[in-house]
């Protein structure tokens, strides 16, 4: 099968560092039994492609990245009951297994998703780690409940990228929550307006002033970007009690000063359920259940907004190049090899 590889960390503008390769198709022996082999049709880029890419050089052999795909199941392994050969589906993967950037993925049943069907393989192939990042931040690590957060407000920091675009529509579609997100440029301005931003806020400015100029003090705050330089400011901006949600590295978080604010911290990690084989890995299969159904609904639509071509080495370089400009908004999708 084709697919793209790399084996030594190097910058996204070097030509070595992806590669167009071909490797063993996956057998009945690749297939655990709650597996599906996939015929992959579209991937996105997303920033764990870019960071392990730069940061994580393979042992030995090919490392194969991607972590967003669609497309149709070829096989089936014995225990599995969610999907049928035929069935086409959406997904995020696993960080400890290969990417999907090959024509032929293995993935467990219990993290994938049917297609939303009134998206194309492109525009579906967008949404499952981001929906399930914010999924996952807002219900689960922020607990507010669906339908729930009436006379409060989240602020999200990094409104435009990948996370950013989707978080916003998932809560104006499913909570009574404010949504105020950050943008700096006039076109991520209009990006977040787009996706449903009640309040749209320059994060290179002051924003505890912007946010008292709206008379907003938000008691949920999903720090998406850029958390280093910003961590005193959303200590500072955020109600008593609040929450603070991250989904980047900083590189040190000082837990003490969230004490006179009673704050709670909380890492958001959607590889978490499939790493650690948690009891509860089904959830993310119907996350992305629930996520197809309100894009086939009209609530939610794809965060899609890069064509990046056909899947080779040349286009998934230029969009990691892109993904680490950080000048990208929404997603970057590829099609077909």
């Amino acid at each position: 099968m084709k697919a793209i590889g790399y084996q030594k960390s190097l910058p996204a503008d070097d030509k070595d560092a992806l590669h167009d390769i071909e490797l063993p198709d996956p057998g009945p022996d690749d297939l655990g039994p709650r597996d599906l082999l996939v015929e992959v049709a579209a991937v996105s880029v997303n920033p764990v492609d870019t960071k392990i890419r730069a940061n994580v050089s393979p042992d030995d052999g090919w490392k194969v990245l991607g972590w967003d795909a669609c497309g149709t199941v070829k096989a089936v392994g014995g225990e599995v009951a969610l999907f049928a050969p035929g069935d086409p589906v959406f997904y995020a993967g696993a960080v400890d297994r290969p990417g999907t950037n090959a024509e032929l993925h293995v993935v467990d049943e219990r993290i994938v998703g049917r297609k939303p069907a009134t998206l194309s393989d492109a525009d579906a192939a967008a949404m499952p780690l981001t929906s399930i990042t914010a999924w996952e931040l807002l219900f689960d690590g922020m607990k507010v409940p669906e339908g729930g957060g009436a006379g409060e407000a989240i602020l999200i920091l990094g409104g435009a990228g990948g996370v950013g675009s989707v978080l916003i529509q998932i809560a104006k579609a499913l909570t009574d929550l404010t949504v105020i997100a950050t943008a700096s440029r006039d076109e991520t301005r209009e990006w977040v307006t787009r996706m449903g931003a009640d309040h749209v806020i320059d994060h290179h400015g002051d924003m505890a002033g912007q946010l008292a100029e709206l008379g907003i003090t938000p008691r949920y705050v999903a720090s998406l970007t850029g958390t280093d330089g910003n961590y005193e400011t959303i200590i500072d901006l955020i109600a008593p009690r609040g929450i603070i949600a991250l989904i980047d590295d900083p590189k040190s978080v000082d837990a003490l000063k969230l004490k006179p604010k009673a704050l709670t911290l909380h890492f958001e990690f959607m590889f978490t359920r499939s790493q650690q084989q948690a009891d509860d890995m089904i959830a993310q299969h119907e996350i992305l259940t629930r996520i197809a159904d309100l894009v086939e609904k009209g609530r939610i639509r794809t965060t899609a907004n890069r064509d990046g071509g056909r899947i080779t080495a040349e286009t998934l370089r230029a969009a990691h190049a892109h993904q680490e400009s950080g000048e990208a908004v929404g997603k970057t999708v590829l099609t077909g090899f």
